[in-house]
């Protein structure tokens, strides 16, 4: 039996679920202002990717939020509930059983105390990004701006701060673009373990408190999640999905959108629920095009690669690079440690990033990456090392990487293709780029050749600028090497070009040579 308490819980609980069906009926459609574009595929296929994008070719972003405040990686509000997860076993330890202790105890621990997004956006903005991008939302459902659609968000709960708002005005006082992430659509299978109980031990069968109808707007309404072939949850399956749940989607990222007109909107994942992502990516485009006089120049990324192969928006890979030189400007997302900060992660190498950044650039497209902030919102000492070597790195060669445009071939090399086929988190296949790698950018009538390496033997070579080469190549007129004021020995023959090294590098990895006569 449920005491008088309880029914009463129960009742308050399901009348909130009525209304909730009510306000998001089956027959509702999205509703956006007529614009330059209607939601829809054949009317999202005439969408540009607009030049700051392509110029920019680095950004850094900010996977932060309250799943940051244990400390202990990514995923932590949906691993804390499943029994036995090196993530539930440090919940237990530090917090307590999560029927007690659950992810919205977690909410407020995250105070963001020492959080200074004017001193981060300086310190990006030397290391060459030329956009920023912070967490609008995560998969646990906690919205970090100023929600109208969400009481559970930064301004009412944890730092009580509007930190999209702070990070926006940040960027743009540094000239930098702004963009927000959000992955919000799976929230909805993805928080389902919270409604969980262990299935033994001292508190075998009681429920964590996902399952208290109270904070059924976090944690979501119980249902049953699909299953993927493997037998796993399908967190990503629009099956199950309510209709309520890919409104509220719909208005939050509408919300998002309208309060801070961000210059890029990434999606984790493909565009969802159809008319529903549809609608928003439109009213995104219309919306910067009301602020540019019909011209739209703002960003969309999906996931999926057939939503952008013609028009519509950017393929984001995640973790990964693509096989070869894409058509279309492209962005690899990724992380220099965990996602959300783990006190226990590696962290790649500056070179690691370094190789990413040149291979990435070269293929046509664009390296974000993620410096995970811990709770209190300041980078750890390893992290400003690698965002300082990032910088002397950039000091000298960043002319060989903005504004550039791909060659012929991106290079050659032993780890010159990225993996055939499926391109995302490919990036751990990855060796480490040496000086019989080499990659290549253009900007007009330059060539940039990149030797990945500094090579023993004191010469660079580049087989493809052979004077008998398949891709054409000119007579070469000079040669400068980006951060070193000389003169180079060089020669160019049907061997390729030779390039003896200087004295010093001029830096720690990837030298760029300048390289004029060879696009003629």
């Amino acid at each position: 039996m449920i005491n008088r308490r309880e029914a009463m819980r129960l009742v308050a609980g399901a009348a909130v679920a009525g209304r909730a069906t009510r306000a998001f009926g089956q027959d509702d459609k999205p509703q956006i202002p007529a614009g330059l574009f209607a939601g829809s595929r054949e009317s999202l296929r005439q969408y540009r990717v607009p030049d700051w994008f392509r110029d920019a070719k680095f950004g850094i972003w900010a996977h932060w939020g309250p799943e940051s405040a244990p400390e202990y990686g990514d995923w932590y509000a949906r691993n804390m509930y499943i029994e036995g997860h090196r993530q539930y076993k440090y919940h237990l330890q530090k917090y307590g059983h999560p029927s007690k202790f659950g992810f919205k105890d977690v909410i407020p621990t995250w105070k963001a105390e020492k959080f200074d997004p004017n001193y981060l956006m300086e310190l990006y903005k030397k290391a060459g990004a030329k956009y920023f991008v912070s967490m609008g939302v995560h998969h646990d459902n906690f919205d970090l701006w100023n929600s109208k659609h969400n009481r559970w968000n930064a301004v009412q709960m944890g730092p009580k701060k509007d930190i999209v708002g702070l990070f926006r005005q940040a960027a743009l006082k540094q000239g930098l673009k702004f963009g927000v992430s959000e992955h919000l659509a799976v929230s909805y299978h993805w928080f389902q373990t919270s409604h969980a109980a262990d299935k033994e031990g001292q508190y075998k069968g009681v429920p964590y408190d996902g399952a208290d109808l109270k904070y059924a707007d976090l944690y979501q309404e119980g249902h049953e999640v699909p299953k993927n072939a493997k037998g796993a949850d399908d967190n990503w399956s629009p099956q199950n999905v309510s209709a309520a749940w890919k409104k509220k989607y719909f208005m939050r990222i509408k919300d998002l959108i309208d309060q801070y007109q961000p210059d890029l909107l990434y999606t984790d994942g493909p565009i969802f629920f159809e008319e529903w992502g549809l609608a928003f990516v439109a009213h995104h485009y219309n919306q910067s095009a009301r602020r540019h006089g019909g011209k739209v120049e703002v960003v969309y990324t999906s996931k999926r690669k057939e939503d952008s192969e013609v028009g519509t928006c950017v393929f984001d890979v995640e973790r990964g690079v693509v096989e070869s030189i894409w058509p279309n400007p492209w962005q690899t997302d990724t992380c220099v440690g965990n996602w959300h900060y783990n006190k226990e992660a590696k962290y790649k190498s500056p070179k690691l990033v370094i190789d990413m950044l040149v291979d990435i650039v070269s293929r046509n497209g664009n390296l974000l990456l993620n410096f995970p902030l811990p709770s209190s919102g300041v980078l750890d000492e390893e992290e400003l090392k690698i965002v300082a070597e990032i910088t002397r790195w950039m000091a000298v060669n960043s002319e060989s990487i903005y504004g550039t445009r791909p060659w012929k071939i991106f290079g050659e090399g032993p780890a010159g293709q990225a993996s055939a086929g499926d391109s995302k988190f490919n990036e751990n296949k990855r060796k480490l780029l040496t000086a019989d790698d080499v990659r290549f950018t253009t900007k007009g009538q330059t060539l940039y050749a990149f030797a990945m390496g500094w090579p023993e033997q004191g010469t660079m070579l580049f087989r493809p600028l052979a004077t008998n080469s398949k891709q054409g190549v000119g007579k070469i007129k000079d040669v400068q090497m980006l951060g070193f004021k000389g003169k180079l020995r060089w020669s160019q023959d049907e061997g390729g070009l030779k390039v003896q090294t200087p004295p010093e590098k001029p830096c720690d990895h990837g030298y760029a040579l300048k390289i004029a006569g060879a696009l003629a």
